[in-house]
């Protein structure tokens, strides 16, 4: 009996493609990337205060840009490629038809065990390398996007140009190989679903070591930085939340049941984690704060990204309840009182968003990891939480060590990039460019309005008035360039 002619053989049609899972890793793979673009070019672009809107944006679109050149051309086989170090891959494009057409493979996730014989044989999805190659890619991005979100309004553009390509190939690479091309922490059998240590570790420590050494804002922008479009900002944060679903519904590398149990853990632990961070916004200072359940939403996400094809649904609304507390805590609570923290200007609190929020998920992961979820998708077999009885144990410690070495990776190689850059470009902007924004830095305005967050008034605003930029004011009945 012959087949039907869609699902016959052909040159771009091997049979080892599976139609759907190519289709479904396509579609996930664009999700993240419009969680970049637009998604965080939006969210940046609305959260900062006025005369920072271009800048802001401008900061992410080139970082994504950046990587993808950097990605294909070396970046790529140093995260998923053949084995240099236990921690990194070799460097080599991923260019060649000749590659990008086979059937994707990582070559170093063969799990054995220790009399040497296999355990779980290396990860070959039926699908074309060109497809994996893609959805890595904007992985890799959005983990220097988020970073960035540390150092808006004052980091130096032409710095910032450096820092990313050095960034993603001394850093990113190290976490992305480590955890999931096969490197010692795979082997090892640390669990990280989707990048909760890969992506938000790294990117909320190394954004905090990178803020420490750019220095902060201006005096004036710390003391008052309202966003300048609350509701452009909730574009942003939507696109981020839905995007979310190809982020972790894309990582079993098939359309299949861990997918669909992660997408749907994936909602349920950001829907509570708003709520709770709300509830507690409402509990002590009286009202909720839109940028609050923003800032909630990102938590969630973030939470639930290490564990989420790995645990029930109970355990996702339990993970929503941490990742809405207790990151609240360290922002509302422990920042205000802690000197070190004060001291570093983190402009969005992304290592409270971030890197709490993963290292909350990536223990909670090595609690409440079920083990027939685990079986579905984890190269050890017999991984299990702490609530599951032993070896559940030994995974919490595993998590433990896991995120303490992304961190001190992340610290150290950060430290080092911001002082290479600094001694051939000044980290952060002049201070005539910190005083007028955008108009210096850019040449460019995004808006030809009035104030930061404050209503128009005739007495004081006249013809034209902008936030704390020198501008000369505008006669009467001039229509007035953007």
């Amino acid at each position: 009996m012959s087949l039907p002619e869609a699902y016959t053989t052909s040159a771009a049609a091997p049979d080892w493609l599976n139609k759907g899972d190519n289709a479904w890793q396509l579609i996930c793979a664009t999700l993240v990337g419009l969680q970049s673009i637009p998604g965080l070019v939006i969210l940046y672009g609305s959260i900062v205060k006025k005369k920072w809107a271009v800048n802001s944006a401008f900061m992410a679109l080139y970082a994504f840009a950046a990587v993808w050149i950097c990605w294909v051309t070396w970046a790529y086989n140093m995260s998923f490629g053949d084995q240099l170090l236990p921690i990194w891959g070799k460097a080599k494009p991923a260019l060649g038809q000749k590659f990008l057409i086979k059937q994707a493979v990582l070559p170093e996730t063969e799990h054995r065990y220790h009399d040497g014989s296999v355990e779980t044989p290396t990860v070959t999805p039926f699908f074309p390398m060109a497809s994996m190659v893609y959805f890595h890619c904007v992985f890799a991005a959005i983990s220097v996007i988020l970073l960035g979100g540390s150092l808006l309004a004052r980091m130096n553009i032409l710095a910032w140009m450096a820092f990313v390509p050095l960034w993603l190939t001394f850093s990113y690479t190290v976490g992305a190989f480590s955890l999931w091309g096969g490197g010692f922490l795979f082997q090892w059998g640390v669990m990280d679903y989707a990048g909760g240590y890969v992506i938000h570790v790294s990117a909320g420590f190394a954004g905090l070591t990178a803020a420490y050494w750019v220095g902060p804002r201006a005096a004036k922008d710390r003391e008052r930085f309202p966003p300048n479009n609350v509701l452009l900002t909730l574009t942003g944060a939507g696109l981020l939340w839905m995007g979310w679903t190809g982020f972790n519904g894309g990582d079993p590398f098939a359309a299949n049941s861990v997918a669909s149990m992660a997408v749907l853990n994936t909602h349920i632990c950001t829907a509570m984690s708003i709520l709770v961070w709300t509830c507690l916004d409402v509990i002590f200072f009286g009202k909720p704060s839109v940028i609050g359940a923003v800032q909630g939403m990102i938590t969630g996400l973030v939470c639930i990204t290490p564990a989420a094809g790995l645990v029930q649904g109970w355990a996702a609304i339990a993970m929503g309840v941490l990742a809405g507390s207790i990151p609240w805590f360290t922002m509302m609570i422990v920042h205000k009182r802690s000197k070190l923290l004060q001291n570093i200007d983190d402009t969005l609190g992304v290592f409270h968003t971030h890197a709490v929020a993963g290292f909350v998920g990536g223990l909670s992961t090595g609690l409440f990891a079920e083990p027939t979820l685990c079986s579905l998708f984890l190269p050890v077999t017999n991984s299990r939480g702490g609530f599951y009885g032993n070896p559940g144990g030994v995974q919490f410690l595993k998590q433990i060590v896991g995120a303490l070495f992304i961190a001190g990776w992340n610290i150290a190689v950060t430290t080092i990039i911001c002082l290479a850059i600094k001694s051939v470009i000044p980290l952060r902007m002049p201070e005539e460019q910190l005083i007028i924004g955008d108009d210096a830095v850019h040449g460019e305005e995004a808006y030809a309005l009035w104030g930061d967050g404050e209503k128009y008034d005739s007495t004081r605003h006249g013809g034209w008035y902008s936030d704390d930029t020198q501008h000369r004011q505008a006669p009467s009945g001039v229509t007035l360039d953007v």
